[in-house]
């Protein structure tokens, strides 16, 4: 380690997403923390700092901790960078690969991914890199390509793809399909007969407004305060005080 490095800080960097779910706890951010902070004590490493993206894409390197890390690093602020592993600094092969190999070089920043046995100190441990990225961004590709899978075959059997259903209609409670509700699909069906009269948005509004129809917002909140209802005086549940 040289003497710059000595002086400036060790940025931990963690980072998960959605579909690090897949791998339970081992990428869990506090077991990344616990991970990074055991290695830098262990080879006393100066100054260790968190920098944290939870909830973003490795594929995107628009994340406010990375972007923060590098504006540290920019600074001069940062001497070592530490990650669990490669996937947590990326999972696009050309990007990671720039930052690991031309923007933490110059800089004069030292760059490690401990389960990937990553250090750019140490040439001979680099040697496969350029292979685990691109094994990482095939990675999310894959993910990719079977979540539209999934979307595309629901929506073939007709399921809905969002979560909330939408003001007119209601989930059957067995095939869990959009069926009409009948009751709000009224209110939706005058709205669309007074726009074709030409009632614009504001004036429909207040006419709604007016006669104390419920928003979509307040009409769901009833419909479910009214199945809570309903289940409590199913058989096995306390009736409610």
């Amino acid at each position: 380690m040289n003497q710059s490095n000595q002086i400036k800080k060790t940025a931990l960097y963690c980072r998960l997403s959605q579909d690090d779910g897949i791998d339970g706890d081992s990428n869990s951010i506090q077991n990344q923390k616990t991970i990074l902070q055991k290695f830098a004590e262990d080879h006393h490493f100066p100054s260790p700092c968190f920098y944290v993206d939870d909830g973003f894409s490795g594929g995107n390197f628009q994340r406010p901790a990375f972007q923060q890390m590098i504006s540290d690093m920019e600074n001069g602020e940062i001497g070592i960078i530490v990650t669990k592993d490669l996937s947590r600094l990326g999972r696009n092969q050309l990007h990671t690969g720039l930052y690991i190999e031309e923007r933490f070089p110059m800089f004069g920043v030292r760059y490690i991914a401990i389960n990937d046995n990553v250090d750019t100190d140490s040439s001979e441990s680099n040697d496969l890199m350029p292979f685990k990225n691109l094994f990482n961004e095939w990675f999310i590709r894959d993910t990719s390509r079977k979540i539209r899978a999934v979307l595309k075959a629901k929506a073939e059997r007709g399921e809905r793809l969002g979560t909330r259903t939408p003001y007119g209609y209601r989930k059957d409670p067995d095939t869990k399909k959009l069926i009409v509700d009948e009751e709000a699909a009224a209110i939706v069906r005058r709205i669309f007969a007074m726009c074709a009269g030409g009632s614009g948005p504001s004036q429909i509004a207040r006419i709604l407004k007016k006669e104390q129809i419920l928003t979509p917002t307040m009409y769901a909140y009833h419909v479910r305060l009214h199945q809570i209802r309903h289940e409590s005086y199913l058989p096995g549940h306390r009736t409610p005080v």
